[in-house]
């Protein structure tokens, strides 16, 4: 099921000339294989390809605000969120750094994690959408020993690890190098893995994020924590950009999504790559049917 303007669907699907059944969401309706379900929410105003308009900055909002909570209400099992245009928002005067951080204070989630996998890959982060200049001030003991914690339980939950072992980068070249090109290593992080560290949760790091990254060493881990978002992303985007998922860790709902942006240059053109979307989908109903 969608939520999206279904006229907006209708013409989008015309104008590609892509065949679309699209119908009515009626949750007391069995659904019917073949069509496409989707709860009409109408746009402010009439969208045009690869233009976001202020005026929809709202319409964008309603619609995460109604998956979530219908999701929050059993009506949806998961959620999927299509990539949003931040700017959009911004624009319209509504504060949006992230669905992560969005997400994390409309459920009332203390510490939500963010965690993009191709199905094999798993990279976390311990810090998310921030300047660069703001992470070593945002890398506190109590941050790093939360997101560890909500990184391992999600590996129980979600992928079955009973012992996750987690590779956690530096933050610095060569993690910190003994401290002669930064401190954060020795500081906050190491004391952090030392303390947490045990039978449930097998931790190795700091470990230099340039070498982490190396298959062989990959192979004896079942994730790796960066300690930002341009330190681990690029990684895993550059092995399967058009299959990675993000997966949401630490929400009271199920939540993913791409793993890219809006690519707003594409728009309209018929030549995105939907794969990346697709493997979302399956992921969230695999993961759905597991949970039940």
């Amino acid at each position: 099921m969608c939520l999206a303007d279904e006229t907006l669907l209708a013409a989008r699907a015309r104008r590609l000339g892509l065949p679309a059944t699209l119908r009515r969401y009626d949750p007391a309706a069995a659904p019917v294989p073949g069509g496409f379900s989707v709860l009409h929410q109408p746009l402010e105003v009439e969208s045009e390809p690869g233009r976001p308009d202020p005026r929809n900055g709202a319409y964008v909002l309603g619609l995460l605000e109604r998956a979530v909570a219908g999701t929050l209400a059993g009506e949806f099992a998961a959620l999927v969120t299509a990539p949003v245009q931040k700017s959009l928002l911004n624009a319209a005067g509504i504060p949006f750094r992230g669905h992560t951080e969005y997400l994390g204070a409309r459920t009332g989630a203390s510490h939500p994690v963010m965690l993009l996998t191709d199905g094999t890959l798993r990279v976390a982060l311990a810090t998310t959408h921030l300047p660069l200049r703001e992470v070593s001030a945002a890398l506190t003991p109590a941050s790093l020993r939360a997101t560890l914690e909500v990184l391992g339980a999600g590996l129980r939950q979600w992928w079955g690890i009973a012992a996750p072992r987690i590779a956690v980068c530096g933050l610095n070249p060569h993690a910190g190098e003994g401290g002669y090109l930064g401190d954060e290593e020795q500081r906050v992080i190491a004391p952090v893995l030392a303390a947490l560290e045990g039978p449930a949760l097998r931790l190795s790091g700091p470990l230099p994020a340039d070498t982490v990254f190396v298959p062989r060493v990959l192979a004896g881990y079942d994730a790796v924590l960066a300690m930002y978002h341009d330190q681990g992303l690029p990684v895993l985007k550059h092995a399967a950009f058009e299959r990675a998922v993000n997966v949401t860790l630490g929400l009271p709902l199920l939540r993913t999504s791409p793993d890219h942006g809006t690519a707003l240059d594409l728009a309209g053109t018929g030549r995105a790559d939907p794969g990346s979307l697709t493997a979302a989908a399956e992921l969230a109903s695999r993961l759905a049917l597991q949970r039940r």
